[in-house]
């Protein structure tokens, strides 16, 4: 249960909180609590668990909430065609003619269970034959990539090996936003040209996929590693279906512990950076669990160890 788990680990953050904060208030007991108590192994062991509890929260999410995926690319990559194979209907308007996408065109999908957001966007390019209309589309699909979970940089094989298109692709690869879950594809595999296919080689060779949205080769590898790319996994019993607020307080505990990881090596001189880094993620985690007052925390203290007796 995921109240269970998360109650243990604050169970385990308030041992460490007390033995941080008995050192800090009572250092005429000459006890070192923390080198006695194996403070860091504790620390360790914490945060190896708030790392499986996230990891389950998460893939929970994912399950609940579904992906979003952002489809990206360069005019007439063939966008339109894989939202509409992907979806298995004809959703979005597909022509030879640049520019014809000049809104965002959503579908949700099922793959194993789980919704995927699949987000058709206008073509990314530059070019004086670009209209207001268009480029409010353009602008659009910039903050829909921002947005997205994942996004999908979709290749032109038929046109791959012109200079004209390396360059396009290589400005809007440098645009994409920083630590994006970035899939490049390459599609129109059946209308490879012999000067593409080293270009092709190469990125197969490390890992790419290569599809082809008309006739639909590919596209269950496209849909599995989409899943992969978002950490799922196959379903267990012990996922736990948070919400969004679940996790960022869950992400807060990680970044306190982190720090106090960072602390602790040096007790003597931050002791009490890292009592507060400690009271900081049960703070975070309280968000979940319930209030844990500095008094529950004394309480904790003096009933453990036989401080001023």
């Amino acid at each position: 249960m995921f109240s269970q788990r998360l109650h243990a680990l604050r169970d385990a953050l308030v041992k460490l909180r007390m033995l941080v904060e008995a050192t800090l208030d009572f250092p005429e007991e000459e006890i070192d609590f923390l080198q006695k108590a194996d403070a860091s192994g504790q620390l360790a062991r914490l945060r190896e668990g708030l790392a499986a509890v996230l990891n389950e929260a998460r893939q929970g999410a994912l399950l609940r909430d579904g992906l979003r995926v952002v489809i990206a690319g360069q005019p007439n990559a063939g966008k339109s065609s894989l939202l509409n194979a992907l979806a298995g209907a004809e959703l979005a308007i597909v022509t030879p003619i640049a520019g014809t996408t000049r809104d965002v065109v959503q579908q949700t999908i099922q793959i194993e269970g789980v919704p995927l957001h699949v987000i058709d966007t206008a073509g990314l390019r530059d070019s004086p034959d670009v209209d207001e209309v268009e480029q409010i589309g353009i602008q659009r699909a910039w903050g829909q990539i921002q947005q997205a979970d994942a996004v999908l940089f979709l290749h032109d094989l038929s046109r791959c090996d012109q200079p004209a298109y390396q360059t396009a692709d290589a400005a809007i690869a440098a645009d994409l936003p920083v630590g994006v879950n970035l899939l490049p594809v390459w599609n129109k595999l059946d209308q490879c040209s012999p000067g593409a296919r080293e270009r092709l080689a190469l990125a197969q060779a490390a890992g790419e996929l290569a599809i082809s949205a008309k006739h639909g080769d590919g596209l269950q590898a496209l849909r599995q590693r989409l899943l992969a790319l978002a950490g799922w996994q196959h379903a267990g019993d012990g996922l736990f279906m948070a919400r969004e607020r679940h996790l960022q307080a869950l992400r807060r505990v990680g970044e306190h512990l982190a720090s106090a990881a960072g602390l602790l090596s040096a007790q003597a001189e931050h002791l009490d950076l890292l009592a507060e880094e400690l009271r900081l993620a049960q703070q975070a985690l309280g968000e979940i669990t319930g209030e844990f007052s500095a008094d529950d925390l004394l309480g904790e203290i003096f009933s453990r160890f036989c401080i001023g007796k």
